[in-house]
């Protein structure tokens, strides 16, 4: 159970932090860039889910908050092996296969592509675009953390891959379920 007491700690005055188990990291430490990534990622998605109506991609936006909160936990207690005084809260593989009966439900509602879409149309799309490529940094420093001999679980990395076509599926919906997509159109400009 989270309790918060007190907001402010002074311990970030010194440019760290704590990490889950306590220990202590550098403020620019990968581990701090990959879950504080997932926390932009995870305000950006509140920013679209306020641009929509209610119904049942918002509930599921929803839902999918509250399982980043989960993977930020997740990242933010490292698995090195050691038994802990309690068990840390990990993402599971059913979280992402969950994402992926999500993304088959609401794409069945949508045409399909033969353009990329450019990210933009309804105030509520563009919101879950942005939220889209925040969600593929993340995935990215996830990715890198883990490249660097640091332990990241597959389900993670997993689930943040999931995630970032879920809410380009989400985006088409939210741009009228597709009706609304802003499509590229190749050397328009030129």
């Amino acid at each position: 159970m989270v309790r918060l007491t007190k907001i402010y700690t002074r311990t970030g005055d010194r440019g760290t932090t704590r990490l889950g188990d306590m220990s202590e990291a550098a403020k620019h430490d990968p581990r701090v860039e990959a879950y504080g990534t997932v926390d932009e990622a995870n305000a950006s998605i509140g920013l679209g889910i306020a641009a929509l109506e209610d119904g049942a991609l918002k509930d599921t936006l929803l839902r999918i908050q509250n399982e980043l909160f989960d993977l930020g936990a997740d990242l933010c207690v490292p698995d090195r092996g050691k038994k802990l005084d309690w068990e840390p809260l990990r993402v599971t593989p059913e979280q992402a296969t969950r994402l992926e009966t999500d993304i088959d439900q609401f794409n069945a509602k949508l045409s399909p592509l033969d353009s990329f879409i450019l990210p933009g149309g309804s105030e509520a799309a563009a919101r879950l675009h942005l939220a889209r490529t925040i969600v593929r940094r993340a995935e990215r420093r996830a990715v890198e953390l883990k490249d660097t001999g640091e332990p990241v679980s597959e389900a993670v990395i997993i689930y943040l891959n999931r995630l970032s076509d879920f809410l380009f599926v989400a985006a088409r919906i939210a741009n009228e379920e597709g009706r609304g997509d802003v499509l590229w159109v190749p050397g328009k400009t030129r």
